[in-house]
């Protein structure tokens, strides 16, 4: 009885910290997109359920995929911006025809990836996760005036509220550490949410209208389409979050001194794969793993695979009840607004950071960082600049995460991974010499 009780508290605690970043995407996508109060609580019921699955797909350990590991899946930041992106140019469905497309090129790939991550070093995943970063941050700002197209947008009160969210935010992570620190967004969207309560900007009727269980169906926002552009944007998101996923491999293998082979990593991969086609299917998101579970591990030194089921079957039982959903969705837009800032920020600061590691390596590392960082702005802020290209060119250049992200993978390739005359020239000189 008193295991269960520690091994049920050890999976609430790793629910709670992955909680906030898991059910603040459908949110903030859904709330982009202008979905309805029912299709915003499905978005973010599906979306529980499928981190529950996506995490126990990892967990497992057999033949064909899981990478064995304590490892608690979630959906992926940087797939916000590039959604929110496709949604809107060509509408909901080219968002899941584009993650069903990724999905299934992961499966693909898993063997070989081991092989491809040359082309994705830190210089490019830096490049790219900034990128989505600052392309972010105008959807934080329109939301923390209460929303694009409000009536009441810039109003004092919206904007006391989402400084006001950002503030307690702040404070928290200041003054706390550990488990609270891990959990510092959920709790300025709770308090942000109960200030806005007795400001009479919360409107209870999607949680009294909502159900107490539902079944999911796959293909809730209708059939699928494709769009090239669409799917090369969320083909380069998933190798992102591959690359990123294969460092929380990394690392939880040294944390439970388990050595990963190519055949673990060759199956992780495609368990991501797995998870990243079932999101499109069900019409939630691409799920990756989630770094900040890793850091609970290590604090709390508890590396069972068992702890991290339980968490996954929460997760899905979570999912089938739209009444707990619902209350997520009766967050103020300008509380949303005030934490989007503290998030996206965020995700900036993870790519400078991963930026600043190899910025002083070389020039033409500055010089990739500089040109790819310039293009996704430049063509973020000024999208009709390659409108008279042809279509098939625009493929590459109608989004500025796309642009910027293949901008930076061009020039890794001409600068770090062609020889220049001179290394050939050394090279020539050292084999005579030999």
């Amino acid at each position: 009885m008193k295991n269960s009780f520690k091994a049920t508290a050890l999976g609430i605690q790793h629910l709670l910290a992955m909680y906030a970043g898991a059910v603040i995407v459908p949110l903030i996508v859904g709330d982009a997109l202008g979905l309805s109060a029912t299709q915003l609580t499905y978005l973010v019921s599906i979306d529980i359920l499928m981190c529950g699955i996506a995490t126990i797909l990892q967990i497992v350990n057999n033949r064909f995929f899981g990478i064995g590991l304590p490892v608690v899946l979630g959906c992926t930041f940087t797939a916000v911006g590039p959604m929110i992106a496709i949604g809107g140019e060509y509408g909901v469905s080219a968002i899941y025809g584009a993650i069903i497309v990724s999905g299934l090129f992961v499966i693909v790939i898993s063997q070989f990836f081991g092989k491809m991550v040359k082309f994705f070093p830190p210089v490019v995943t830096g490049s790219v996760v900034t990128i989505i970063g600052i392309t972010l941050i105008p959807v934080a700002i329109n939301n923390m005036g209460g929303g694009q197209g409000a009536s009441d947008f810039g109003s004092l009160s919206n904007v006391s509220l989402a400084f006001g969210t950002l503030v307690f935010i702040l404070l928290v992570y200041k003054f706390s550490t550990g488990f609270m620190r891990a959990i510092s967004i959920l709790l300025g969207l709770i308090v942000g949410t109960i200030v806005s309560v007795f400001m009479g900007k919360v409107d209870f009727s999607p949680v009294l209208d909502a159900s107490f269980f539902h079944m999911v169906q796959p293909f809730y926002f209708g059939m699928p389409t494709f769009e090239w552009s669409a799917i090369v944007t969320m083909i380069l998101v998933a190798m992102v979050s591959l690359v990123e996923s294969t460092g929380v491999y990394f690392a939880l293998g040294d944390i439970t001194n388990k050595r990963i082979s190519k055949e673990n990593l060759s199956k992780g991969y495609r368990a991501e794969g797995i998870a990243v086609l079932l999101g499109g299917i069900f019409n939630a998101f691409p799920y990756t793993t989630f770094s900040q579970n890793v850091g609970l591990i290590q604090m709390s030194g508890v590396k069972s695979r068992k702890i991290i089921l339980l968490t996954g079957l929460m997760l899905i039982m979570l999912g089938f009840v739209p009444k707990i959903a619902a209350i997520t969705t009766i967050i103020p837009e300008a509380v949303l607004g005030g934490a989007m800032i503290a998030m996206f920020g965020m995700v900036v600061s993870q790519g400078i950071k991963m930026l600043s590691k190899i910025i002083s390596d070389s020039q033409e590392n500055s010089m990739i960082i500089a040109c790819s960082i310039g293009m996704g702005l430049g063509v973020t802020v000024v999208p009709e600049i390659f409108a008279q290209l042809p279509s098939s060119f625009q493929i590459l250049t109608s989004n500025g995460i796309v642009a910027g992200s293949v901008t930076a993978i061009i020039l890794n390739i001409v600068f770090n991974m062609i020889p220049s005359r001179k290394e050939k020239l050394t090279i020539v000189s050292e084999q005579k010499a030999a």
